[in-house]
């Protein structure tokens, strides 16, 4: 099918289905319930800028940048840009290590419940079969289509598959080559693997370097091949798709992909940041941050392993299992989800440290997931001294949590209690439950200790709810189930 074709189908599809390119129709769209129980995902930063594993996954911008570190690097051990251009790694991009079940092993023991790969970069390379670009894993580097073997293998799992395109970018990501002599030369045509490198504008600039038509029917092709080749039930953007020029595509595209899941059978959702939709029309994504307070509405934040890149590079810093713990826990009880991301090496083999600290989250839910999934929020998340700032690229520094840090969830007949830091005497004060709070009024009938044989002392007060598990340690959260009456 040409671009033509497949422009005239996505407006039949919208035409006929339920949902319309407009925000009013759009936003009769529904949370799938699915997603707001599941709360844990991975998130996946592999592809070409794995093989040079340098700096960070915008290698392939910033190896142009002259004067940059990545563009120093370059130059010492590949040599001249000219000479040797990012095209020039996708043949060393084989994937000769991966093992797609293995990942979905891995990911099921750390206890996801959905996985998201990035299924094309701002760099334009595509870690799929596509009709519409050549620059695909299936007909270069590993001659395999990475993300259909992911697919498998993770349904096989009842792992939820979701995607996520950062195209958008690439309109101007490539451009720096044009500034000095490089492989980055025009001419070049829609097809090319760096077209159209145009010059980079203000990131946060809402007009400013307009895509051409072309560029954004493209766009909007590519999104709509993911849709119909892998059937995701999740479809997650990067920025730049909040800029004036996308707003019609993105409508397009939401409606053919919400009209696809209603053919399907499955409800669908899509991710967003900064208001590139329309409120209520999407799920809204925080990267590397979250809220302050608990919202009515679902989120997400997508965050990493890793301090100082998305990818694999020699040098990531890393946050500890305990932080990323606490992290999920603030999350989910603020009525969010983590999407948290790992980033494989080029021979497609998981670092050991990401293995690691994958595990540790899983041995964690292992005992405490109930606190977790198919949970909702309480009249309040919950206590505690510790301010957690708000917003994007704010996870940078770890967050200094008490034993007074207190998060709320809630399922069934029990409200969960989970105390941040456990203290070393082993007795937690909880305000919020105490005799005459205005947040609980109820009948406590029991308390204990998720993965704690012992039963803890507990009595209410009208100073807090007190309870005692002498001899009790540990150093990720201790969470407290309270059944109700």
């Amino acid at each position: 099918m040409n671009k033509s074709e497949y422009l005239q189908q996505i407006d039949a599809n919208i035409a006929a289905g339920k949902f319309k390119d407009n925000w009013a129709s759009l936003r009769e769209f529904n949370v799938p319930e699915w997603y707001q129980k599941a709360k844990f995902g991975i998130f996946i930063h592999w592809g070409v800028y794995s093989v040079p594993a340098y700096d960070s996954e915008w290698y392939s911008r910033n190896m142009y940048i002259q004067g940059s570190k990545a563009y120093e690097h370059h130059l010492k051990v590949y040599g001249n840009q000219n000479e040797f251009g990012y095209k020039d790694f996708i043949p060393m991009f084989t994937a000769e290590n991966f093992d797609a079940d293995e990942w979905a092993d891995l990911f099921k023991q750390a206890g996801a419940r959905y996985v998201m790969p990035v299924a094309e970069h701002h760099d334009g390379f595509q870690m799929y079969k596509s009709s519409i670009s050549h620059y695909n894993t299936y007909e270069m580097g590993p001659k395999r289509d990475l993300l259909g073997e992911m697919k498998a293998a993770y349904e096989k799992r009842g792992l939820t598959f979701c995607v996520s395109s950062h195209r958008a970018e690439h309109w101007f990501f490539m451009s720096h080559g044009k500034e000095f002599e490089s492989d980055i030369q025009e001419p070049m045509q829609c097809g090319d693997f760096y077209w159209p490198a145009m010059p980079e504008p203000d990131h946060q600039d809402l007009y400013g370097s307009p895509p051409t038509a072309e560029y954004l029917e493209d766009w909007l092709i590519r999104c709509c091949e993911l849709v119909d080749e892998y059937q995701p039930s999740v479809f997650y953007f990067d920025w730049w798709i909040h800029n004036a020029a996308f707003k019609p595509y993105l409508k397009k595209f939401a409606a053919y992909y919400y009209n696809k899941g209603v053919e399907w059978g499955f409800p669908v959702a899509i991710n967003y940041k900064h208001d590139a939709f329309m409120f209520g029309a999407a799920v809204p994504d925080v990267e590397r941050g979250q809220f302050a307070e608990l919202k009515p509405y679902f989120w997400q934040t997508d965050t990493a392993v890793a301090k100082n890149s998305w990818c694999y590079t020699e040098n990531n810093d890393y946050k500890t299992a305990e932080e990323i713990i606490r992290d999920l826990v603030d999350i989910v009880s603020k009525n969010g989800s983590l999407l948290l991301n790992i980033g494989p090496r080029a021979d497609g083999t998981v670092p050991d440290e990401d293995r690691d600290i994958l595990l540790r989250i899983g041995e964690w839910l292992q005992v405490n997931g109930e606190a977790i999934y198919d949970t909702s929020f309480w009249r309040i998340f919950g206590e505690g001294p510790t301010e957690v700032k708000e917003g994007q690229f704010t996870d940078g520094e770890a967050k200094v949590f008490t034993s007074e840090d207190i998060r709320f969830t809630v399922k069934d007949s029990s409200l969960y209690a989970a105390v941040m830091v456990f203290p070393d005497n082993g007795s937690v004060h909880i305000k919020a439950l105490r005799e005459g709070s205005p947040h609980f009024h109820g009948i406590i009938k029991n308390v204990r200790i998720l993965g704690y044989e012992d039963q803890p002392h507990w009595e209410r007060s009208e100073e807090a709810l007190t309870i005692t598990a002498a001899g009790m340690k540990s150093s990720t959260p201790v969470v407290f189930k309270l059944e109700l009456d």
